[in-house]
Parts: C-alpha cells; sequence; structure tokens
C-alpha cells in the first residue's frame, strides 16, 4: 500500500501530486525545484544557489518519509542548460556522497523557469 508523504519543510507540490510516495522499503519522490518552502518563490539565481536548495528540499521531504540522502539509490537530473553540468555537478556531490545511480538530462523548460530539477528513489 502506497503512503503520501508530506512536510512544510518542503515547497507544496505545484499540481495534483504528492512531494513523494512511500510504498514498502522504498520512497518515490516527486521532482524538487528551487522554491523556498518559507516563502513559496525561487530566490536563487545560480545553478550553485538553486542546486542547494533543491537538494534541501529533497533531504526534507526524505527525513519525512524516514529516510534520508544518503540511501538514495537512483537520482534523475533535469537542466536547463547542460553547460552549467559542473557547477551542479560540484554542489550535487556534497550532497549525494553515496553516488546513488544517475540520469542527468537537458529539459528545455523546467517549471517556475528553474534552472534544475532532482527526483529521487531512496531505500527506507
Amino acid at each position: 500500500m502506497a503512503e503520501v508523504v508530506y512536510t512544510k519543510n518542503a515547497p507544496d507540490a505545484i499540481g495534483p501530486y504528492s512531494q513523494a510516495m512511500k510504498v514498502g522499503n522504498l520512497v518515490f519522490t516527486s521532482g524538487q525545484i528551487a522554491i523556498n518552502p518559507a516563502t513559496g518563490n525561487v530566490e536563487a539565481t545560480t545553478i550553485e544557489e538553486q542546486t542547494h536548495q533543491v537538494c534541501k528540499n529533497l533531504t526534507n521531504v526524505l527525513e519525512a518519509a524516514g529516510t534520508s540522502i544518503g540511501k538514495a539509490v537512483k537520482t534523475v537530473c533535469f537542466l536547463k542548460n547542460m553547460s552549467d553540468f559542473g557547477a551542479f555537478n560540484g554542489v550535487y556531490g556534497e550532497y549525494f556522497t553515496s553516488k546513488p545511480a544517475r540520469s542527468c538530462v537537458a529539459a528545455k523548460e523546467l517549471p517556475k523557469d528553474v534552472l534544475v530539477e532532482v527526483e529521487v528513489i531512496a531505500e527506507v
């Protein structure tokens, strides 16, 4: 049975979906973008700042699900501009030290015109 995961420490879903779903021993997060949950706005402007906010949001969603970034087994990363990959990867590596499997793709448009979006599958 699936369980909806919610925390006020990450942005509310923009549409008809949840922050994450917990199914068995796995958590599937929705894509997190650089919205500051305290204000509901995208405040970060650089790829580094946005990646930090995304990773903080993911940390909070995963903690609400009873797990952590350290238990991530797969991530999917969307970048508005692949020339930002090096800067993104530097910040990403600070959070995902367990080196989960990852796909990183270019996206023509992302919600709220952000530069990066990341979704995670993690073990509980």
